[in-house]
């Protein structure tokens, strides 16, 4: 009660700040704990600890207080509603997703336009009537309950799907039967990062023990385990598959091969390299065996050629290749290959209608190759324009598949692919309010601090004046692999038609151009990333797109770390930050959740030599008092990846040393996580408030 009390007081008496229409900025007195810890002879303070404890009372009421100050500033722009009805506008339009084929029926989600959630529809045959299948508006008021199809039952008459709720990744998985869409009663609880591997009347499914109370979205998640689950009967009676408790870090996962043939287990100690295993099903007695030794590299099965397994891995090469396996002598030595590196990166591969479907990416945008089983190229698949493809997953038998292609100002379309004439028909296309030819797209190679050639993507309206005075928006990410490639957002296209300039660079870190990209960019290499940001901020500046004073970053959880360490080393280069749902605390984020697993990509504090490099660029440990560009951080109550706590004690920190004018806030969402499955109502509200927010601290009043 003390704590609140003091909080409350606090509200009134805050750090004052002028904001960008000289309004004062009344900031909660957030309080500080002399907490201290010792890394290697090195005293860190860590005043703000206590806001980690995110059931705590006194943390409700510091959210509170937070969300009051930065939704009064948010209110009083003049523009704000204006620019939601635009967004809204341009948002309402149908969206599909692309089809895939339960034996006679064929599943495809759809929104109306603003349903919170897309809607699962299922029909016999293409010219059937849709029918809808799963609706997750239904199960919540407020939109916040999401589903995920996790697994099709082999003989095509049973669908796995997994709700979560409040954007959290906790699921729980429930079973439809396909011709009558109706609930068999079986209910998996405490489900994480699992699909449905499916093997007879049942299938395999990863989870958790339970947490302890108060602990649910933010305590450390340890030993993962391999569960079989058997229709009809309750989760009390499932099967453990497999559990490690001697390395409880490590996540599990598992597939089953089409033919129910093979199981193949997965093992990562984070969130690159595995180990696997396999267990031939047409065995009783089999026992799972070592397939590839971990975790160096990273493997992929994509199905069995009889008792082979057809595998992607970058083992041997750079941009992965394809080679075919004998399980009972998987040495390196033994591998066959089918599909050799092609000197760009293969993203991943499919076997469908018989036919081998490689997705490639090139100088970041798609290509597709059709191949024979043999390995053999048949052709390549032609798309309307650059940009980014994904699909071409079916079964073995299939005549026909399903992709969906997109670029920055293409809306998503749908096509049919029909196998036996190789031939592309458009299927489903989106009628999005706005004229594609009005806008242009450019890619340039900029150097890096090294020398180093990276892309970045630059969309603009045509007729743009290189004056330096385009509000501009640089969007990256930067790590784990990750690779950004075009896509469409139809609120970006307000951005756009406004007179902005948006720009998305692909850093090192991210899976660009392969494994090497990847290292070149993680663990002590960190820095490197945020020298390819800064890079690509010097010339926008220097190129006359746009200028500081009307340049602003984003980034959302390791682009969030991102835009808080660019932030602190180069604050000169832009108007405007918006780190969302960012790793902040980079000393502790392995103590939270699943955040052990990302230790693979930053090392830990818990050795002297990583403490030592994530130390230099923390973004809690490195705010200074200095004068900081307007910032927005976002996160939400519900986010168990990258827990709150980051962004609570960043922004507490970064309100106490501010020595500018320009705003500094913390928009908390409730009821959401850390993207995923966020209803369509709440996702406009964030948009609104992120664009709001940068424009009028651009002094840029949008179109009418």
């Amino acid at each position: 009660m003390k704590n609140i009390l003091l909080i409350a007081l606090a509200i009134l008496m805050g750090n004052s700040i002028k904001a960008q229409n000289n309004s004062v900025i009344n900031y909660p007195i957030t309080k500080k704990t002399d907490q201290k810890e010792n890394y290697f002879g090195t005293v860190v303070n860590d005043p703000y600890r206590w806001l980690e404890y995110d059931t705590a009372a006194d943390v409700g009421e510091w959210v509170k207080q937070q969300n009051a100050v930065t939704n009064s500033y948010l209110q009083n722009i003049p523009f704000r509603d204006k620019l939601k009805q635009r967004i809204t506008e341009i948002i309402n339009y149908p969206k599909y997703a692309a089809p895939f084929k339960a034996g006679e029926y064929y599943f495809f989600s759809k929104n109306d336009g603003l349903q919170n959630q897309s809607v699962i529809y299922y029909q016999k045959g293409l010219s059937g009537e849709p029918k809808v299948f799963l609706d997750p508006n239904a199960l919540s008021k407020d939109g916040t309950s999401a589903i995920t199809i996790l697994g099709l039952s082999t003989d095509k008459k049973k669908i796995a799907y997994a709700i979560n709720e409040s954007g959290s990744d906790w699921e729980t998985i429930k079973v439809m039967t396909v011709e009558d869409a109706k609930q068999t009663g079986d209910e998996l609880k405490w489900v994480k990062f699992s699909g449905a591997a499916w093997f007879k009347d049942g299938f395999y499914y990863s989870r958790y023990d339970e947490p302890s109370k108060g602990t649910v979205l933010s305590g450390r998640n340890e030993n993962h385990q391999v569960w079989y689950h058997q229709l009809g009967t309750p989760q009390s009676s499932d099967q453990l598959i497999y559990k490690d408790a001697a390395h409880p870090l490590r996540y599990f996962s598992a597939q089953t091969t089409e033919d129910e043939h093979f199981l193949i287990l997965y093992a990562s100690e984070g969130t690159y390299g595995q180990e696997l295993y396999y267990k031939d099903l047409t065995k009783p007695h089999d026992e799972l065996k070592l397939l590839f030794k971990g975790f160096d590299f990273e493997y992929g099965v994509v199905d069995n050629i009889g008792d082979n397994l057809l595998v992607t891995t970058n083992e041997g090469a750079e941009n992965n290749h394809l080679v075919l396996v004998n399980p009972q002598h998987p040495a390196k030595e033994n591998w066959k290959t089918i599909i050799p590196d092609q000197g760009h990166l293969m993203e991943g591969a499919a076997i469908t209608g018989n036919k081998i479907f490689v997705r490639y990416l090139k100088d970041v945008t798609s290509k597709v190759i059709q191949y024979d089983l043999n390995g053999k190229m048949e052709h390549e698949i032609k798309m309307p324009a650059l940009g980014t493809v994904a699909g071409f997953t079916g079964n073995r038998n299939d005549n026909e598949l399903f992709f969906t292609f997109t670029s920055f100002t293409f809306p998503p379309a749908i096509y049919r692919y029909d196998i036996a004439t190789s031939q592309t028909q458009s299927f489903k296309t989106s009628d999005v309010k706005f004229n594609p030819d009005d806008y242009t797209t450019e890619q340039v190679f900029y150097k890096s601090k090294d020398g180093t050639n990276i892309p970045m993507f630059i969309v603009y309206k045509k007729g743009l004046k290189k004056d330096g005075n385009n509000p501009t928006l640089l969007y990256a990410y930067g790590g784990f692999n990750v690779s950004l490639t075009p896509a469409f957002s139809a609120s970006r296209i307000v951005w756009l038609e406004n007179g902005g300039v948006f720009a998305m660079a692909n850093l090192r870190g991210g899976g660009e151009y392969g494994d090497k990209w990847h290292k070149a960019g993680m663990l002590d290499k960190k820095q490197t990333v945020f020298d390819d940001f800064i890079a690509a901020a010097e010339f926008l500046n220097n190129n006359k797109y746009t200028s500081p004073s009307k340049l602003a970053i984003q980034g959302g959880s390791n682009g969030g770390l991102l835009i808080g360490a660019v932030a602190n080393q180069r604050p000169d280069l832009f108007r405007v930050a918006i780190p969302q749902v960012g790793v902040m605390d980079m000393l502790r984020y392995h103590k939270f959740t699943v955040g052990w697993g990302w230790a693979v990509e930053y090392g830990t504090s818990d050795s002297a030599k990583s403490f030592q490099n994530l130390y230099k660029y923390s973004p809690l440990h490195n705010i200074k008092d200095i004068a900081y560009p307007a910032t927005l951080v976002t996160t939400a109550d519900h986010d168990d990846r990258v827990v709150p706590a980051h962004s609570f004690k960043y922004i507490a920190t970064l309100q106490e040393h501010q020595k500018g004018n320009a705003p500094v806030l913390v928009r908390i969402d409730s009821k959401a996580g850390h993207g995923a499955g966020k209803p369509l109502s709440k996702t406009i509200d964030e948009i609104t408030d992120i664009y709001s927010f940068i424009l009028y601290n651009m002094a840029v009043e949008p179109k009418p």
